[in-house]
């Protein structure tokens, strides 16, 4: 019965799961209608809008600043996991792996802590461990463990590279409708609800993944042609040019620079996080780690594909913000009219776990944490105003709606599939079961948190 559950959300997803940025643009049809209905304002109002109003302020252009954010996690994350001393780093932990049970255990454990320390690091780290895992473990089912390295994603969002609490948590806040919406790191990632959630998960997934080991007979073992690395580049250094490109001086001193201004930051502002100082020390820890800006610059420009799906989908997603909040000549705005609507259906205790629960609805057609603060949040923050909802518990409830249904939405499992060999259908069924686990975790924390803090 179970591997029957499973195989049939396998198939619905594969039959009717399209590209992500057709989410993208499916979304703006629809919230383009809903909006024309809700607000009665005619398509070429709504329209000029969407477009921005011929500001980059507004709509379309409106989040440049905030994709090259994100695009940046992304790729410094996933460069920073390829230098050679964390491979080396994570062969020495594949090597805990001895048998099915410890190679399952071992990987989703290592990946969520990856995870939530950088969400691009994580996705990278995992998958590369699961791979050292399989060649050490030949008989574990290989979907199975590139599901459980892809697991780990479902806490980046409560962790230290998560946009939302990030954003929120910068100095003066982040502007919303004209409003000012502030929560500090303290609020949101290590708010105490926050963190005995992710521990919850980190502790328990690993038994879950497990547990939905197949037997001898059923088992997908891993090609062995899947497990062959690539060849590692080689440099000559014959030219000035070569000489200067791989100048240990010359790393040295942007190494001094980078932490030099990383330590003075903590020493001025404190221990509060927020996406710039976040991306800084994964920079400058990648270079570090690479011991070469040559191989730095190399390993940067392997790992900036990885970001084609923000760069594409981040206008699209700002255009939907600028549909949400276009108002007609009476003030109405279709996220107004949402807002009014999930203040008059819940309470103090409800509103943050049906915010969690639509953010993962949303994040079918948005599947960018950035995206969907963008289009959830001018509805979720002047409701948990009207409401007196802490700013982080409300923003939390969108962060954990985004990250929740990452597990069936395969967009952020493409790199992770992509250095596995493997395609969504091969792993959609495992995450079908984490996405329920996860769930249930994050709707009774949800409610305890707002009962007890």
């Amino acid at each position: 019965m179970f591997k029957k559950f499973t195989n049939g959300c396998v198939r619905v997803v594969n039959r009717w799961l399209p590209d992500p940025f057709l989410f993208a643009i499916i979304l703006t049809i629809v919230v383009f209608i809903a909006a024309m209905a809700g607000t009665q304002q005619g398509p070429l109002e709504l329209i000029w809008s969407w477009g921005g109003k011929g500001d980059v302020k507004d709509g379309f252009w409106s989040l440049l600043s905030f994709a090259m954010q994100m695009a940046l996690v992304l790729v410094l994350g996933s460069a920073m996991a390829s230098a050679n001393v964390c491979k080396r780093a994570l062969g020495a932990i594949a090597s805990l792996a001895h048998n099915k049970r410890s190679a399952i255990l071992v990987t989703t454990f290592v990946s969520t802590i990856c995870c939530w320390l950088n969400w691009g690091f994580g996705l990278i780290a995992g998958a590369l461990l699961a791979r050292e895992v399989a060649k050490r473990v030949r008989d574990v089912d290989y979907p199975l463990l590139i599901a459980s390295a892809y697991s780990g994603f479902v806490i980046w969002h409560a962790g230290l590279s998560g946009s939302i609490p990030l954003q929120i948590g910068a100095i003066g806040g982040t502007e919303i409708l004209g409003v000012n919406y502030y929560a500090p790191t303290s609020a949101t990632i290590f708010h105490p609800m926050n963190l005995l959630m992710v521990g919850v998960i980190l502790v328990l997934m690993p038994f879950v993944n497990y547990a939905m080991h197949p037997d001898k007979d059923h088992a997908i073992l891993v090609d062995p042609a899947l497990l062959v690395d690539e060849k590692e580049r080689e440099y000559k250094v014959e030219t000035p040019a070569d000489k200067i490109e791989h100048s240990r001086i010359l790393w040295f001193i942007t190494l001094v620079l980078g932490f030099a201004y990383i330590v003075y930051y903590f020493a001025q502002k404190g221990f509060n996080l927020d996406l710039n100082i976040v991306n800084m020390i994964f920079l400058f820890l990648g270079i570090l780690l690479h011991g070469d800006l040559r191989k730095y610059v190399d390993a940067i420009t392997d790992a900036a594909s990885g970001a084609a799906g923000i760069l594409l989908q981040f206008p699209f997603y700002a255009g939907i913000m600028g549909l949400m909040v276009a108002s007609n000549a009476d003030g109405v705005s279709l996220a107004s009219i949402i807002a009014h609507f999930f203040t008059n259906v819940s309470n103090n205790i409800t509103f943050p776990l049906l915010t969690f629960l639509s953010a993962g609805i949303i994040n079918f057609f948005v599947p960018s944490g950035g995206g969907q603060w963008a289009v959830q949040a001018p509805i979720v923050m002047p409701a948990a105003t009207d409401m007196s909802i802490e700013y982080g518990r409300a923003a939390m409830a969108i962060a954990w709606g985004d990250q929740w249904t990452n597990m069936i939405q395969p967009f952020w499992a493409l790199p992770a599939l992509g250095i596995a060999g493997l395609s969504a259908r091969n792993v959609m069924g495992y995450l079908v079961i984490v996405t329920i686990f996860t769930g249930v975790v994050a709707c009774g924390g949800f409610l305890l948190w707002g009962m007890f803090f």
